[in-house]
């Protein structure tokens, strides 16, 4: 569980509302859970940064924009709050936190886009009744709830069956809702400690890349060429400060003082060991990947996703580096990442039942290979992101899999304390790396992670040299808890082009921000380049693009015209990864999608990697999952040889297939997908929002990719007047 710092600590506010959001959501109801399974035995890892920051708001002492304006009176609202609320209070998961509730879907549709410019926001603003608004202040926060209280509150149930028309009081009574979760997720953890259910390891304080703060030269063991910052970084004794400032804490917080690490993102390097047995950690972990370099072999797998070496990664090793020794295991990459990006598309007990099957067999083969003994599996992943993308926020899955582990006659879960326990063979030493592609590119790869790394240096500098020419010593403290702050991971994990999010432009604000006022707490100047944003380049998630004009293509599966699909809307699929990172993600079997219309039908053509009719006869399906209407799926796949489409909608108990003709939908594979929808089909009529997704599933049904991958495309049906509007010279 982990969240940076987003306290800006000279005006005391939160910049981002995620501590407070996923705390509602997740950071209680993921170990509470356990209690309906007393024989599971789980590890979480949590991160100071995140618990001091929800420790404050649990208090009612921070404040973040999103909360205030979520508090204030709607009628109250100003016009520049207004454009914020709207700009910003349907950051949610579309499909199971946005369309599952109609109120919040219908405010979402009135929006309508990003209401990107100020015309966007002015017409937006003018759609909202001040009751829209204070729905939407409701909704904004409602559809983060806890899914026990969703079930079993009757306040939460009250709100969610009302629905609409909310009242100030109604807000009142989810504030107190929102105070009683908050105070309720680090007792829930102190509760399954002390019952000995769960182990609570730690992470430093601020989340840093430990061995880049002990020497960035490291990264060069891996990329030997690369560009590096103007000026090494080498501060092994905020490495030091960062590990004991966390075990401290936690000891605080928790009544005990933590024995395992999972060091920020998996990070490792023979220079951190002794610094991490310092400070009284008996056990770290990260991925296979790092395993495999220090041992100098490559992990294979097999056509089920199997390692094949199963006797070198399934135990735990003790790491021997300056002097030091910590016990480290090693993640399957592999299996949890199936929890983390694949089963959230899959039914959950059919889910729960694979993940069971593989890890039987993943011990089956431990044996086969050693002769006997029992395989370590360490499986670890993300805490709260994955969660959203899950039916019921994950709790439906959760239960299959905890039911499957707590009487299986051949799977023991443990925490990771008592698995490292055992460990006997020794490594002389670790390769340098983190959990992804064993190295350090994300963190200081790109040229915006040098610069900012280049900042963090000159002002380390400026504090040592404030503290040797007698600076106050509460200043030097100020301004070292700001650099503290700044050496985080996350601002470096957003910079480059390998990750984005919405909020790119405010983690690099927050981290300049925390570097300029080091400098102000020394009364020093500022340097100029802190004021201007270090984001050079940028990788901007995919976006659709409108058609322009009315169609008429040849639906035969291939590209018969270049002007048979011109003019229609587009969707380029992109690869570029958000909070989450995965371990061998293959590429997208989809590649592009066009979109458009005629007066009576919906047209989409899907371009893949290979020829869709080949994807077909490989067992895939295709699907036009619609949000809008809700609970409509147009499925292609190919049985015994012949192409067939099922269309489901909300009133069918079996799917039906659409015949060839007029009036109905056609579809056509070949190089390309090509399908044509009836408008009637989709009870729709002229002006009225469409809306949905691509996806692709297997032959068990499992869902493998989705496109948009977290909204849908979005348009309107033709009016009389649509060519008239969209006419060019």
């Amino acid at each position: 569980m982990h969240q940076p710092y987003y306290e800006d600590l000279v005006p005391g506010e939160h910049i981002l509302p995620w501590v407070r959001l996923h705390a509602l959501k997740d950071y209680y109801g993921m170990v509470a859970i356990l209690r309906e399974f007393p024989a599971v035995r789980m590890t979480f890892n949590l991160v100071p940064s995140l618990l001091v920051q929800l420790e404050a708001f649990a208090a009612d002492r921070a404040r973040d924009r999103y909360l205030e304006l979520s508090l204030k009176p709607a009628v109250a609202l100003t016009p520049e709050e207004v454009d914020f609320v709207l700009d910003n209070f349907f950051h949610a998961q579309r499909q199971h936190m946005i369309d599952v509730y109609p109120r919040y879907g219908e405010l979402l549709a009135r929006r309508g886009g990003t209401a990107a410019t100020a015309g966007d926001r002015r017409a937006a603003a003018a759609r909202f009744t001040v009751d829209d608004l204070r729905d939407l202040q409701v909704w904004h926060k409602l559809a983060w709830i806890d899914p026990f209280y969703l079930d079993h509150d009757l306040r939460v149930r009250a709100l969610v069956a009302k629905g609409r028309g909310f009242s100030e009081d109604d807000k009142a009574a989810l504030r107190t809702v929102e105070l009683e979760l908050l105070n309720k997720v680090i007792p829930e953890y102190r509760h399954a400690v002390a019952r000995g259910q769960i182990e609570v390891s730690a992470s430093p304080f601020y989340h840093p890349i430990l061995p880049l703060l002990c020497d960035t030269e490291v990264y060069r063991r891996t990329h030997p060429d690369s560009r590096m910052p103007r000026e090494r970084f080498k501060r092994p004794g905020d490495a030091a400060l960062q590990l004991e400032r966390a075990s401290t804490y936690q000891e605080l917080l928790l009544g005990r003082r933590p024995v395992g690490l999972w060091p920020s993102e998996g990070s490792v390097s023979d220079e951190m060991v002794p610094l991490v047995a310092a400070a009284g950690f008996r056990w770290m972990a990260t991925d296979e990947l790092i395993l495999a370099r220090t041992l100098g072999l490559t992990f294979s797998r097999d056509g089920r996703g199997h390692v094949e070496q199963p006797e070198r990664l399934y135990k735990p090793y003790v790491v021997r580096a300056g002097g030091a020794k910590v016990a480290c295991a090693f993640r399957d990459h592999v299996l949890s990442d199936l929890i983390g990006f694949t089963y959230s598309g899959w039914p959950p007990e059919t889910a729960a039942d694979d993940f069971v099957l593989r890890l039987v067999e993943a011990g089956d083969r431990y044996r086969e290979r050693t002769g006997g003994g029992e395989a370590l599996i360490p499986i670890i992943l993300d805490g709260e992101n994955a969660w959203e993308h899950f039916v019921g926020g994950g709790r439906p899955f959760l239960r299959a899999l905890y039911r499957r582990l707590s009487g299986h006659p051949l799977l023991k879960t443990v925490t990771m304390a008592d698995a490292c326990a055992g460990a006997d063979q020794e490594l002389p030493g670790i390769f340098p790396g983190s959990w992804i592609d064993a190295n350090f590119y994300i963190w200081i790869g790109h040229a915006d992670d040098q610069k900012a790394w280049s900042q963090l240096a000159d002002a380390r500098d400026a504090l040592d040299d404030a503290a040797r020419h007698g600076t106050d010593p509460g200043a030097v403290a100020e301004a070292r808890e700001e650099l503290m702050i700044a050496e985080g991971s996350d601002w470096f994990w957003w910079y480059g082009d390998d990750h984005s999010s919405a909020h790119d432009a405010e983690f690099d604000d927050l981290f300049r921000r925390h570097v300029r006022n080091a400098y102000r707490r020394l009364q020093v100047p500022i340097p100029d380049e802190l004021f201007v944003s270090n984001i050079s380049s940028a990788a901007a998630p995919a976006i659709p693009t409108e058609p322009t004009t009315l169609l008429a293509p040849t639906l035969d599966g291939e590209e018969t015209s270049y002007f048979e699909w011109l003019g229609a809307g587009t969707l380029e699929i992109r690869e570029v990864a958000g909070a989450m990172h995965q371990i061998d993600r293959r590429p997208a079997v989809i590649s592009l999608v066009h979109f458009g219309f005629d007066h009576a039908r919906l047209f989409v053509r899907v371009d893949a990697a290979s020829r869709v009719v080949d994807l077909l006869a490989d067992g895939r399906e295709l699907s036009l999952k619609f949000s809008t209407p809700g609970g409509v799926r147009l499925s292609v796949r190919q049985r015994l040889g012949r192409l067939t489409a099922s269309f489901w909608d909300r009133q069918a108990v079996e799917p039906y297939w659409l015949e060839r003709g007029p009036g109905s939908a056609l579809v056509a594979a070949g190089t390309v997908l090509e399908l044509a929808v009836p408008f009637s089909e989709l009870g729709l009529t002229a002006d009225q929002p469409v809306a949905f997704f691509v996806a692709v599933f297997d032959d068990t049904g499992a869902e493998l990719e989705r496109h948009p991958a977290h909204r849908p495309i979005e348009l309107l049906t033709p009016d009389a007047l649509f060519e008239a509007r969209n006419w060019r010279a």
